[in-house]
Order: structure tokens, then sequence, then C-alpha cells
């Protein structure tokens, strides 16, 4: 006779293989990656079990009417739409799986970074319109570089690593963390990121103290014209400074897979001519929160969750 493991609500587009090992466990799976906050709160009532990624808050609103569950797996990293001590004094458990996209973070990054660096968007729009412009569209070189790592977490660690091919020096500032520097890999404070760094890349979660982290006293702080980067949350860059600090050059570039508001269909008038305004510089590379999304990632964040929670 087959197990009855409770009802699992899946409300996020997963790997297949997710479904298919709860459901092997014994789990009743409700696939339901459109599901509304209104229509969660009605069906949380008997989940044991809840998948998630960005496109839900689970707050206390919710989690009250949670009857019975027992936890809840949130795809990638970043907790922070989830109310991790109130579903603590629930007994609710909660994991995340940064380890399943890190590296997919990482090779985003990367690629955004030469692809500035050497100025293929533009060169490559440019042939297409029938021009062969060469001089103007001399790359710079990454190796030998200093690149500044802002938060060396999951993604931050995997960028340094890939970044060790380059020859380059890393300095790597994480509030939380010491003692992980070696060789070319050197902690480093702000100050120093910003005085010596030629790129700068965030890795850090959303939270009340990242919030327009990289605001106007952030670039000020940059001396060597540095590239930007961030693949992490939207909302630790202030768009409106980002785009002055374009606009006097205190940086080379922005390489940006996240905006402060994703949802483009619900931009205001103000929101609207800031992309514009950012769309329109040729030194800025925008992508759809996909970094942490490659086809190997999609597999692992699953894997991870499930191993974590040991289903």
């Amino acid at each position: 006779m087959e197990r009855q493991m409770g009802k699992v609500l899946v409300t996020a587009k997963v790997h297949e293989y997710l479904i298919d090992r709860l459901k092997i466990q014994g789990y009743e799976v409700l696939y339901l990656p459109q599901l509304s906050p209104e229509e969660l709160k009605d069906l949380i009532h008997d989940a044991v079990g809840l998948i998630i990624t960005t496109r839900l808050k689970i707050d206390r609103s919710i989690l009250e009417r949670a009857a019975v569950l027992k936890w809840i797996g949130r795809l990638g990293s970043g907790m922070e739409l989830i109310d991790v001590e109130f579903a603590k004094q629930k007994g609710i458990r909660c994991v995340s799986s940064p380890e399943g996209n890190r590296n997919a973070v990482g090779e985003h990054a990367l690629g955004m970074l030469l692809s500035l660096m050497n100025h293929l968007p533009r060169a490559s729009r440019e042939i297409k319109q029938g021009k062969w412009i060469r001089d103007a569209n001399r790359g710079t070189e990454l190796t030998g570089k200093t690149v500044g790592i802002i938060g060396y977490g999951n993604t931050g660690s995997a960028f340094a690593r890939l970044l060790s091919a380059f020859d380059v020096t890393v300095l790597a500032y994480d509030k939380y963390k010491f003692n992980f520097g070696s060789g070319k890999l050197k902690e480093a404070n702000m100050e120093q990121l910003g005085r010596y760094a030629d790129v700068i890349s965030l890795h850090v979660p959303l939270t009340a103290e990242t919030h327009h982290l990289a605001g106007d006293g952030f670039f000020t702080l940059l001396k060597n014209k540095p590239f930007f980067i961030n693949t992490s949350r939207g909302k630790t860059q202030d768009t409106a400074a980002l785009i002055r600090a374009l606009e006097t050059g205190k940086i080379a570039g922005a390489a940006l897979d996240v905006l402060e508001n994703e949802k483009l269909e619900t931009y205001t008038q103000m929101e609207k001519q800031q992309l514009e305004r950012l769309l329109s510089f040729d030194n800025v590379l925008i992508t759809p929160h996909i970094a942490g999304y490659s086809q190997e990632a999609f597999y692992l964040m699953a894997k991870v969750i499930l191993d974590k929670l040991g289903i």
C-alpha cells in the first residue's frame, strides 16, 4: 500500500525530477506555478510541504493558515520573502538551494562582464546595421585586473573560482565571514574595494541592511571607474543613483541581471523613463533575472532542496 505523506504545493516552475521524487515518496503533489497569494491562502491549510521561488511572499498571514505545514523549500537563494522567524516558531523547517545555482550565477556574471569589456553587444548590433567599426570597439582584457566581490557566500565564491583562470586579484568583502583569504583572494573592506577594484560585483541577499547598498555614497567611493555587476537582487541597487554614476562616468559600465521592479507591466512613468535611460547606454547590459536559471541549475536546485529535506 502506498504511503500517504500529505499534500505538497508546488507554486513555481520546477524540474520534473522534483515532482517525480515527491510522488515516489508518497506525497500528493499539486503543481500550481501560477498560484496567486489569495489562492495560496485557501490551499495552505492542509499542506505539509510548500515549494516556492521569488514569486510569492510567505508572510505571517499565510503561515497562520498553515495548520500542518512541516517544511518550505525555496528554490535558489535568498529567504527574504519568507517570515522565517515566525515559521520557526510554528515548527516549520525552511531550506533554500543556493548550492544548486551558484555556478550558473558565476558563469552568467562572467559572461556579462566579458561581453561589456569587449563591447560585444554594441559591435554585434553595429554589424547588423552594416557598420564595421574596429577602433571604437577595442576591448579591455580582464586578465590581471582587480575584481571586488561584495558578499562571499555561494555565488560570490563561485564567481571568484571562475575568475582564477584570469589571474586577477580578488578583493572580497563579507560583513559576516572572515579568514577565507588565500593567495590572490584577499579579504577587504568597502573602502579598499572602492579604491582598487576595476570590477565590482554584488552577491548579497536583500535585507534592510543591503537595500540600496549601491547608492550615491557607494558610487562616490569608486576610484578606478570599475564595471558594476549585479546578479543578486534589484533593490540592492538604487536605480537613480546607478544612472547618475553612468552619466558622470563613475563606472565603466553596468551588467544587471536584476532590476528594482521586475514586473515591467506595473511600471510607473518614472520607472519607464529610468529603464529607457538605462537601455540607452551602450555600456549597459540587462538580462531578465536568469543568471541562476540555467538548464543544469534548474535540476540541481530541485535535487538540493529534496536532499536537504531528506526526501
